[in-house]
């Protein structure tokens, strides 16, 4: 849980932050990182590296193995302290909130923002946090297209490459396209700003025609882009007064996806489907497909993952990540919300 990592995370230390961050690091070569490896990053002696490793243990930010070899790795606990530990030494995050939604293949929290100007006030952000692989590896690979064709891959592995694709297509559509804003990425984590209104699921608006009408323009938009949500419902739409806001995007596919038709389809059949229950409204699927697809006009001919370099440079961290660990100083950090 989130939750437990930010108790403990006031009591890691830099040296704690190294032993980590060369777990992470050495995950690519290992199962079980060995304490042989770790020596050289923790700069310590081996009966303080034991001690610094059991007290990780005890905290669940390591798990060990003596088979076959005295070796250790690190899970979502450890990693979600990596990823803050990053984002408050850049100083991005200056507090965090509570958790304010937990699915299968993410978590979301409130964190707070350091004003620019002192006279300001601190800006509320939204830090997700990426679960893939949590609950079913053979799910997540079966369903993501970064991932199709990868014989072996470690859940850090499927969750860091999640939130970099979803961040990269983010900061292609904004602001283009109506979601919230990215701001930052580390590892497995996305900061954003915060989705305007309510989720489409939990909310009855008092105009639905307009909002299908809206969010069919939104999916117009997105495809002139030559992109596709893949995932579209009326649990991932935020409505407010002003309009609505599209999000979670780590599924999207490009328009020449062998699917993508048929991706479409389901996509807009979801949103329509919601309106013909909730509110009785008949629109025709299949009329709403032909016409985007016969008259959309694209910007330009996207085939591939658009910004996206190649998945393999992400698979362990990147060097201002391990810079920014290795630093003996470290700022306060406390929950304000």
């Amino acid at each position: 849980m989130f939750d437990d990592t930010l108790k403990n995370f006031k009591d890691l230390t830099p040296r704690d932050f190294r032993i980590l961050t060369g777990i992470e690091i050495e995950m690519k070569n290992y199962e079980w990182v060995p304490v042989l490896e770790l020596k050289k990053y923790a700069g310590l002696s081996a009966e303080k590296l034991s001690y610094h490793l059991e007290r990780l243990r005890r905290k669940k930010m390591v798990v060990g193995t003596l088979d076959p070899y005295d070796g250790y790795k690190i899970y979502f606990e450890a990693y979600d302290a990596l990823a803050l530990h990053t984002y408050v030494q850049r100083k991005t995050i200056a507090a965090v909130g509570s958790e304010i939604g937990v699915g299968k293949e993410s978590v979301v929290v409130e964190v707070l923002k350091e004003p620019e100007i002192e006279i300001a006030d601190p800006e509320v952000l939204i830090l997700k946090l990426h679960r893939e692989g949590r609950t079913s590896f053979k799910q997540v690979k079966r369903t993501r297209e970064h991932l199709v064709g990868k014989e072996h891959f470690s859940w850090i592995y499927a969750a860091r490459l999640a939130a970099k694709r979803e961040f990269t297509i983010m900061k292609h559509l904004y602001p283009d396209i109506s979601i919230p804003k990215p701001i930052d990425q580390n590892r497995h984590t996305i900061l954003m700003e915060v989705a305007r209104g309510s989720e489409l699921s939990k909310t009855k608006v008092l105009d639905p025609d307009w909002y299908l009408d809206e969010i069919l323009s939104q999916i117009r938009l997105v495809y002139s882009k030559g992109i596709i949500h893949n995932d579209l419902s009326e649990y991932n739409i935020f409505v407010s007064d002003e309009g609505v806001q599209l999000i979670d995007w780590p599924q999207y596919i490009t328009k020449d996806h062998p699917h993508a038709e048929e991706l479409l389809r389901r996509d807009i059949e979801n949103v329509v489907n919601h309106f013909s229950k909730k509110y009785m409204i008949s629109r025709d699927t299949n009329e709403i497909l032909k016409d985007l697809l016969e008259n959309t006009t694209f910007e330009s001919d996207i085939t591939g993952e658009p910004g996206i370099e190649n998945p393999a440079a992400i698979e362990e961290p990147e060097e201002a990540d391990a810079a920014d660990v290795f630093e003996e100083g470290d700022e306060e950090f406390a929950e304000r919300f």
